[in-house]
């Protein structure tokens, strides 16, 4: 099955590659609004992202409209020794740091910890996923084992190449509620 999953992920990384910038830009758009609109983003108080980086739905436009909406942001900060992640407060940009592979995380010394139970709605990053929610990730299972221990909502955003009628699962992967493409919403859970 990884080496499925590995086939799955480098034909969708190279989809992704290549979509131009404005189907991008304007798929991203799209996303967004109705992300934006969606009951759960409306009545969520505290609010998981990860921080985009290279052919990733851009999440900067939405940490910036859920700090104008109010809303508390936390981001995800990686330990690499036991592949498990703990959410952050980020009030602003500058409490970011590159860190591995160019991903940005917080800086521990200028944000603070918020525990799963504190998140109402927190999206779920991926790679490839079906109408069950289930996806494939980037290969790490952060959040497949931090989704074990969270009972809020969870959504993800995805361009229309990373969407398929099935994914290979594996006992510990963890479904995500709602799956915002640029044309429809899927609800996964009823």
């Amino acid at each position: 099955m990884n080496t499925e999953k590995k086939e799955l992920r480098k034909s969708t990384q190279k989809k992704l590659a290549g979509l131009s910038k404005s189907s991008k830009h304007s798929d991203e758009e799209k996303i967004r609004k109705q992300l934006f609109e969606l009951d759960v983003w409306e009545r969520s108080e505290t609010v998981g992202l990860t921080v985009s980086r290279g052919n990733e739905i851009d999440t900067y436009p939405i940490i910036e409209k859920a700090w104008q909406q109010g809303k508390t942001v936390v981001v995800p900060k990686c330990n690499a020794t036991d592949h498990s992640m703990d959410f952050r407060k980020l009030t602003s940009f500058d409490e970011l740091e590159t860190v591995y592979f160019g991903l940005k995380e917080p800086i521990v010394t200028k944000t603070e910890v918020v525990g799963p139970s504190g998140i109402d709605l927190l999206v779920v990053p991926g790679l490839l996923y079906d109408q069950d929610g289930y996806r494939i990730g980037f290969g790490g299972g952060y959040y497949d084992r931090y989704l074990k221990r969270y009972t809020g909502q969870t959504l993800s955003l995805l361009h229309t190449v990373q969407f398929t009628d099935k994914v290979p699962k594996e006992s510990f992967d963890q479904p995500v509620d709602i799956l915002v493409l640029p044309d429809r919403l899927i609800e996964t859970r009823s």
